[in-house]
């Protein structure tokens, strides 16, 4: 195939080749018909070379350093082997954009597939794949065709080597490498191509990226191969994106398995990866929102037998019993009855069936993570990933390494020189990095505590407008919406704007200490941009849940003696309601992890498709075939190289929700799966309409990620243990039944008096004691002179007065004991189960296995039959002078074969 170099015009600087094209235009075309043909196509105006990436740029007019940029770096474009083709900007829809269309012919492709190491076929597998679903019937309506589900053949594989050219399976060059590869390979080259002149060594001015970044060319991105809704008119032409969106992206399809050969196919092995979590992750989750769902209903049929919140309701028991005030001033004496329905609300999620939840979840999380590497480890040997080292991480040193590192050394393992950063240079940046990592993350924390404070100054306003009121309207108001309710949703309402705040800035930050860290290869620049950021995101989310778990109402002290948030006298700190503060805790989970789901949808879902139909309004009235397939993709959007980072990240801080605080909220599992059902087809749906086709790439797991999953699980069995310890009222309720041996009824009769300590009004100091006019109508100091509050201390007049209880010792010894007995068992069965379920399945070891023996058979039987043929050549043409006949040398020449 001729290679047309482009002709570089003097004045613009761009590239032009009309000529040349119209010189090698297909036979029985006409020039007016070259003019006229259909722009929605992925090939050159020849027809026949492909598009593998394209180009776009704004010839500024007062952009002449710009114009020289793209001189040169075209120029040696040129001569790295590249083929350019320009579409002048008087075709375009806005008139004025360019596009620079790149083709890679069969000796660029072969030369850095060699370099890259990527694996081609060589043999077709004879390998049996053995059934995977006992019973077919069963999963059939849930199978996608055949030809979806794998879209090529199974072939043994090797990495490709361009001086073995005839090993390898190559029926046609053009098509041997798929589009993916293509794009990948082209990209490589365009990373680290440099734009300066020859006699001009300017390390810093190379690749793509910075082109981008400095505004000489406004796009880079390889084609999608169709439109989705259509499939491709040129018949040559895949329309494998046409399939996705058909049997992947529609919502109608969320029962169907996704077709991730497809998916890898077309986007390469990381987005295929991430799609392949995702719906493992998904699948898990509904084991555990049926018994998430099956705890819920327990709560639900055990309604009628909760004595406890019976005694609170009870006009007789909780109406007769005077609590003491909840804040200083503002707030009044109140009836224990007036919480009867936020005891009822917690019976819902703290009940028995809560402990088994909590200890089911720390088992699943672990069956989660280690059947994932398993499922990890097959698609590792079905798509070629067993023997990668991350695109070969020695290989693909990020270009900004390369361009900030000057000084250079040895390579033990490769023997060849390579730049460094040296040792000073990364210790004074990794300091930096952590002291702003530190300042960020106490920066969270004093917004946390800006929240504590809102909750704890505003409580008293709530309960002085909240007070009982003769008008029974009101009463019943009142006893929906409590002055603890009030504050803990208008709380967690603002602790979620703030975190969606500090989001946009965490973003920034991250990336811009990661890149001053100057990592050296991209999978270290996505590792440590990812911890960090989960840093960020963890503090960020969890904090608040992790205030209302541990620290609210475990500090107040009790009347006469209440503590204050930093000494000051008008911030005292907040109680729990007698039914404890597991509700608050779930109204806190709920808002935060649906919010941020919605929120997430929105942006995902509107945002892009806004966007993009505001940014092709232009092109909306064209002619179909003139609306080319360059500018159609040029108006989506791009997808970035942390695009797929944040995607993991919104999993990951789901999973967190559901782990680490799912024994305050069993439902919070549904909640996810029904999220996570909808997650996979608007990404899909995203992939495949609203982004540009991104730039393939290898991954042979989720990285960081993955590691960050086996933290989050760990820490998940002792925060749901000290959940249900000290934010539950299991352990109390537990120790007052087994304290009782009567009936479970009877036994657990008077324990809402039992869990609640006297106090004499009289004894209250007059900086804690109600304003006139607070106190409702029904008190009376003449006749109520105690009131209680929740504690284990002794009664007034008792010679410990005021002291803890032998009681109190008791369940806090029950507690650390539950924690003790809950982590144990949890752990011992994790680690049991981790030993019993082996990360690689023992049919993927044989297989790896057998097809390493083949592949090192096949070349050895390859190398043997070339250096046959170059025998029989050389005897053939210059045999030795001492064989005179021909039966000598047929024998001399088999003894040496």
């Amino acid at each position: 195939m001729m290679i047309v170099s482009s002709v570089l015009d003097e004045k613009s600087g761009n590239g032009i080749n009309n000529m040349a094209d119209r010189g090698n235009m297909l036979p029985g075309h006409t020039e007016t018909d070259n003019l006229n043909q259909n722009k929605d196509t992925v090939f050159f105006r020849d027809g026949v070379r492909r598009i593998d990436f394209v180009l776009s740029y704004v010839d500024d007019r007062d952009g002449e350093k710009k114009q020289e940029r793209r001189k040169q770096f075209e120029a040696n474009l040129l001569k790295a082997g590249l083929e350019l083709e320009t579409e002048d900007k008087s075709d375009s829809d806005d008139g004025k954009t360019y596009f620079l269309k790149v083709h890679a012919p069969w000796e660029v492709l072969a030369t850095y597939a060699d370099v890259l190491k990527i694996k081609v076929p060589f043999k077709a597998s004879d390998m049996i794949h053995t059934q995977e679903v006992p019973l077919e019937w069963l999963s059939r309506p849930f199978r996608l065709p055949e030809r979806v589900m794998r879209p090529e053949p199974d072939y043994f594989t090797s990495p490709f080597d361009k001086g073995k050219i005839d090993f390898f399976l190559i029926n046609d060059k053009e098509t041997f490498f798929p589009p993916s590869t293509r794009n990948r390979i082209v990209y490589y080259i365009l990373a680290r191509c440099p734009y300066y002149k020859e006699d001009r060594k300017e390390k810093d001015k190379k690749g793509i990226k910075r082109l981008l970044s400095n505004g000489t060319y406004t796009a880079a991105f390889p084609l999608h191969d169709c439109r989705y809704w259509k499939r491709a008119r040129n018949t040559e032409c895949e329309s494998e994106r046409y399939n996705l969106y058909r049997h992947w992206a529609g919502f109608l399809s969320f029962y169907k398995e996704q077709p991730l050969n497809l998916i890898r196919k077309y986007y390469g092995e990381k987005i295929g990866i991430y799609f392949a979590w995702l719906g493992f992750y998904t699948e898990m989750l509904f084991f555990a929102a049926v018994m998430g769902v099956i705890c819920f209903t327990y709560g639900v049929l055990s309604y009628d037998d909760n004595i406890s919140s019976k005694e609170i309701c009870d006009a007789d028991i909780g109406g007769s019993i005077v609590m003491c005030p909840l804040c200083d001033k503002k707030c009044s004496y109140w009836k224990l009855n007036s919480t009867c329905l936020s005891s009822w609300q917690s019976h819902l999620f703290d009940n028995e069936g809560t402990v088994f939840f909590a200890i089911f979840m720390g088992i699943w999380v672990t069956l989660f993570l280690e059947f994932w590497k398993r499922r990890q480890a097959r698609l590792e040997y079905e798509w070629d990933l067993v023997d990668l080292e991350e695109e070969q991480q020695q290989l693909m040193i990020r270009p900004e390494f390369e361009i900030k590192c000057t000084g250079r050394r040895l390579n033990r393992i490769t023997q060849e020189m390579e730049p460094y950063l040296p040792a000073t240079s990364k210790c004074a940046r990794f300091c930096l990095s952590g002291a702003t990592v530190l300042f960020w993350m106490s920066l969270i924390v004093a917004c946390i505590i800006g929240v504590i404070a809102y909750r704890l100054a505003v409580f008293a306003a709530f309960a002085s407008i909240m007070k009982d009121s003769p008008t029974r309207k009101i009463q019943l108001l009142g006893s929906l919406i409590t002055p603890q309710l009030a504050t803990s949703v208008t709380a967690s309402c603002i602790n979620f704007v703030i975190i969606m705040i500090l989001n946009f800035f965490y973003e920034r930050v991250a990336i811009w200490i990661t890149d001053l860290e100057i990592p050296k290869t991209h999978l270290e620049y996505e590792n440590k941009l990812t911890m960090k950021m989960f840093f960020f995101q963890f503090v960020n989310y969890y904090s608040s849940c992790f205030y209302v778990a541990f620290f609210k109402g475990k500090f107040v002290g009790h009347p006469g003696d209440y503590t204050y948030m930093f000494g000051w006298s008008k911030l005292r700190n907040e109680e729990c309601d007698p039914g404890g503060c597991l509700i608050e805790l779930t109204t806190q989970l709920v808002i935060v992890m649906v919010g941020k789901q919605l929120w997430g949808n929105i942006q995902e879902a509107l945002l892009p498709l806004m966007r993009n139909w505001w940014g092709s309004r232009k092109a909306r009235n064209h002619p179909e075939q003139q609306y080319s397939r360059w500018e159609q993709d040029h108006d989506l959007l791009n997808f970035t190289q942390l695009g797929l980072f944040y995607e993991y990240l919104e999993m990951v801080i789901q999973f967190g929700f559901i782990t680490l605080f799912v024994a305050s909220f069993p439902l919070a599992p549904l909640l996810a799966l029904c999220n996570n059902i909808l997650e996979v087809r608007v990404d899909a749906w995203k992939f495949t309409t609203q982004f540009r086709r991104p730039v393939a790439a290898k991954a042979r797991n989720i990285g960081a990620w993955q590691e960050i999953l086996n933290v989050v699980a760990i820490l998940s069995v002792v925060t749901n243990a000290f959940i249900m310890a000290f934010t539950s009222d299991m352990i109390p309720r537990l120790v007052y039944l087994y304290a009782n041996h009567d009936s479970h009824e009877a036994s657990m009769s008077g324990y809402v008096n039992n869990s609640l300590s006297v106090y004499n009004i009289s004894q209250i100091p007059l900086y804690s004691q109600p304003e006139e006019g607070e106190s409702p109508a029904w008190y009376n100091n003449q006749t109520i002179t105690t009131c209680r509050y929740r504690d284990y201390r002794y009664p007034p007049g008792h010679p410990r007065q005021y002291a803890h209880t032998m009681q109190f010792w008791h369940i806090l010894a029950a507690k650390l004991a539950f924690i003790i007995i809950m982590e144990h068992v949890v752990f011992v069965v994790k680690f049991f189960v981790a030993w019993m379920i082996p990360d690689v399945p023992s049919e993927v070891k044989a297989r790896i296995k057998r097809e390493r023996y083949l592949i090192q058979e096949y070349l050895h039987n390859y190398e043997v039959e070339k250096l046959k043929i170059q025998l029989s050549q050389s005897f053939t043409v210059d045999p030795p002078s001492h064989l005179r006949s021909s039966s000598e040398k047929c024998e001399v020449l088999s003894e040496c074969l």
